[in-house]
């Protein structure tokens, strides 16, 4: 079973409020940019990821949490990461049942943390591959 799958089973198994918001998460996040993959890491957490983790989605008993990877380092106007403020990396949003997130903040955070990543990707790549040196002409 590939990870979207894997996925699609864990939301069909939450038949509360909980399978209804993650699968809305899910969708908003997969529509903010096509190239984002689906992955399945720590025995039954969905990953979504483009030049590296964006975010880590969890239902919990009450709750489903949406985890960004390098949560510390995105702009957050919308003031949407309300768990794990503390931390040095990760930020998270914590939904409770009954409660609605704002789309277009959410993607916004979503494309912020792409951007971080391929940031972090030109930074890591051989100062070969990031651009063409340029000789001057004597």
């Amino acid at each position: 079973m590939n990870p979207s799958e894997r996925i699609d089973q864990l939301i069909a198994g939450l038949t509360d409020w909980r399978g209804k918001t993650l699968a809305s998460l899910r969708k908003n996040i997969l529509e903010t940019d096509p190239k984002i993959i689906e992955e399945w890491k720590w025995m039954g957490s969905p990953v979504w990821s483009r030049d590296g983790m964006i975010a880590v989605g969890n239902a919990h008993k009450d709750k489903v949490k949406l985890t960004f990877a390098h949560g510390a380092s995105l702009p957050d106007p919308d003031k949407l990461f309300n768990a794990g403020l503390g931390g040095n990396a990760w930020r998270a949003i914590d939904l409770f049942e009954g409660d609605k997130f704002n789309v277009r903040a959410l993607k916004s955070l979503i494309r912020a943390a792409v951007e971080y990543n391929q940031t972090k990707l030109k930074r890591k790549a051989p100062a070969a591959t990031r651009g063409k040196l340029h000789k001057s002409k004597n």
